[in-house]
């Protein structure tokens, strides 16, 4: 079913600004029952956990509604998510955690497509054990990563390969499973970073081969918050740094301090408005997702394929973003301007359209970009072909 994008963007508020918004890559606009759910959360009794007081339920109930939904979105089990305060922060913990086991002669995989959130963390934890680090380079005229490049660097001593999803830069989609499978292979594990891949396809943790995966809400509609997620099973066998009478629970083990209800209250809506993109969608809220995710990707599929059009009878722009299967985000260079020249300018037609290498440092300099990066034009489920048109024709009137 094609989406009703006129209804979706009749509910996020923040379009009334006027904007035609490229920028979702960095985190989208907020739909109404997000904010709502955020609001009546806060309007409500809270207290710390507990089942005694109307507070303590009403928290209980939020996170459990929100492990709930996000192991929905994820195809995860509840008690295997995590929540945390950002996927960078949970990342940092999860390889210190991890690096506990490494020592001098054991590898770890990184590899230049990733955003450095998924590189930084696992160098620094891997130079602290005395490990070494080993990158697998993505082809920069084509934007793919073959899974052979990552074999390549695979020895017995790898004890774990950190690869994303999708790019956030210029949205390769690799081979995920493949590399999984050489991963395990090779006796280690994979960590997945699905930040920008779950804000336009269906999640699935085991399909993937993900041992472990992080998410952002806020890139697909949700508040500001990190979410991880594994078999619990994995979880059991970790021991991270806590307090002494915080729980040992898994997965509250990994959870420090008391953790944002109202945030988790709006993670778990906007996981519910992710599945009613679709309104013919039938079925669990599982199902719902994954239908609503197959009509997100053709709609964004269309209009990528229109930017793409508009960007080549332009002239003068390149376009970096070329592997087969990716994510509807584009980044791009016009000649003889600086991306931020370029930004500035669309940002004065009302078209909001960032410039950078958006923390994929190794990818933008892997590109030959530097780190001043490029134009980065990303789509959402509210991106309509009005806005395309404001896009392509704010491009049409730059100064040459």
């Amino acid at each position: 079913m094609a989406l009703d994008v006129d209804a979706i963007r009749a509910r996020i508020p923040a379009l009334k600004s006027g904007s035609a918004r490229f920028d979702a890559p960095g985190g989208t606009q907020t739909p109404q029952p997000v904010i709502d759910a955020v609001a009546e959360a806060l309007s409500r009794p809270l207290a710390n956990r507990g089942r005694t007081t109307e507070g303590e339920r009403n928290a209980d109930g939020i996170v459990t509604r929100a492990r709930g939904a996000l192991a929905d979105l994820l195809g995860a089990d509840p008690r295997g998510v995590v929540f945390g305060r950002s996927a960078t922060q949970l990342t940092y913990d999860l390889s210190r955690t991890l690096a506990r086991t490494w020592g001098p002669g054991d590898e770890v995989v990184v590899t230049r497509l990733d955003h450095d959130s998924n590189i930084r963390p696992w160098i620094q934890a891997a130079e602290a054990a005395g490990a070494a680090v080993r990158y697998a380079d993505f082809d920069a005229d084509t934007g793919e990563l073959d899974p052979g490049r990552v074999a390549a660097v695979l020895s017995p001593r790898t004890r774990l390969v950190a690869l994303t999803a999708a790019s956030n830069l210029i949205g390769t989609r690799p081979d995920v499973p493949a590399v999984a499978a050489l991963a395990h292979g090779a006796g280690a594990l994979l960590h997945v970073d699905a930040v920008h891949h779950a804000a336009h396809a269906a999640v699935d943790l085991a399909a993937l081969g993900a041992d472990t995966l992080v998410c952002s809400p806020y890139k697909f509609l949700g508040p500001h918050l990190g979410v991880l997620a594994a078999r619990p099973e994995f979880l059991e066998g970790l021991r991270p740094d806590k307090l002494l009478p915080s729980s040992d629970a898994v997965p509250e083990r990994f959870e420090l301090g008391t953790l944002p209800y109202e945030l988790l209250a709006g993670a778990a809506a906007a996981v519910d408005f992710l599945a009613g993109l679709d309104g013919a969608a039938r079925g669990d809220r599982r199902a719902r997702l994954t239908a609503s995710f197959a009509a997100l990707e053709a709609h964004e599929c269309v209009l990528r394929e229109r930017i793409e059009r508009g960007l080549a009878d332009l002239g003068g722009i390149t376009v970096h973003s070329r592997a087969a299967h990716r994510t509807p985000t584009l980044l791009f260079t016009v000649a003889g301007l600086r991306p931020a020249e370029v930004s500035a300018h669309l940002a004065g037609h009302g078209v909001d359209a960032p410039a950078g290498s958006f923390y994929a440092l190794e990818a933008s300099r892997h590109l030959g970009l530097g780190d001043e990066g490029g134009v980065r034009v990303g789509l959402a489920p509210y991106s309509s072909a009005e806005d395309v048109d404001r896009l392509l024709t704010a491009l049409a009137r730059l100064p040459r």
